[in-house]
């Protein structure tokens, strides 16, 4: 049974958002393929799940929009309690004519709701309004950072900050909210922001957001939108 004591230092779940349309790539970005042969969203769940050998109950989410992207079976040999699940965009509350997702906060949003449903459901468990500050890690499809140098990374700084809610990346000139750690405490005020008709990711945040600066080596890893971002990201991933 999964439980808030056993997550892996706060850790609740990981999101990783591959629903985008990337116009630019002409390709969804999470069947981009690596140098190696290996797809993007393949990729980030393999490193995920190198994660969650410390916590087996930990949830792997892949939002995607409705896409259905698939998995390679290979990650999940041997696996037999790992976690990896597709799940759908939250929709607010509106008519089937105005029916519309929030991007990647409707996303982050399900996956908060998708968190609280399992522990809720877990017997013996706590519920998360009851307990110690739990963490959403979101991962984006347009990085190469693997979740677990972006974990080590975080984690420390959502220790230090304790009045912060959103725990994420920036370089010397972006902030990279999609790329963070969100405490699930923030799913009815982001629930409510969604059902508002609001959608931007940085007026939500912004009054909780502690950023953490990342090494050079990191900048070509992230917010590729063109073939030729891709590459470059490649290449700087190799160089390693």
């Amino acid at each position: 049974m999964m439980t808030t004591s056993n997550r892996m230092n706060g850790l609740a779940g990981i999101v990783i958002l591959a629903g985008g349309a990337s116009k630019r790539m002409g390709t969804p970005k999470a069947e981009l393929p690596l140098p190696t042969g290996e797809r993007l969203l393949d990729y980030h769940v393999r490193h995920a799940l190198e994660l969650n050998v410390a916590d087996t109950n930990l949830p792997i989410m892949i939002a995607d929009n409705g896409r259905g992207f698939d998995i390679d079976a290979d990650l999940m040999q041997n696996r037999p309690h790992s976690a990896v699940s597709h799940i759908p965009d939250y929709i607010a509350n509106k008519s089937d004519e105005q029916m519309d997702t929030a991007g990647a906060l409707a996303a982050i949003e399900s996956a908060m709701q998708t968190l609280m449903k399992v522990n809720a459901s877990a017997a013996g468990s706590v519920t998360i309004a009851n307990s110690e500050p739990s963490w959403l890690m979101v991962i984006s499809c347009d990085s190469l950072i693997p979740a677990t140098d972006l974990w080590h990374e975080l984690q420390r700084a959502s220790a230090q900050a304790a009045d912060k809610k959103v725990i994420c990346l920036t370089d010397d000139s972006h902030l990279y909210p999609l790329l963070g750690l969100y405490q699930l405490g923030i799913e009815p005020d982001l629930k409510a922001y969604i059902d508002s008709g609001q959608r931007r990711v940085m007026p939500f945040i912004k009054p909780m957001v502690q950023s953490v600066p990342f090494a050079k080596s990191w900048q070509h890893l992230t917010n590729f939108n063109t073939p030729e971002d891709f590459a470059q990201a490649c290449t700087a991933l190799n160089n390693l």
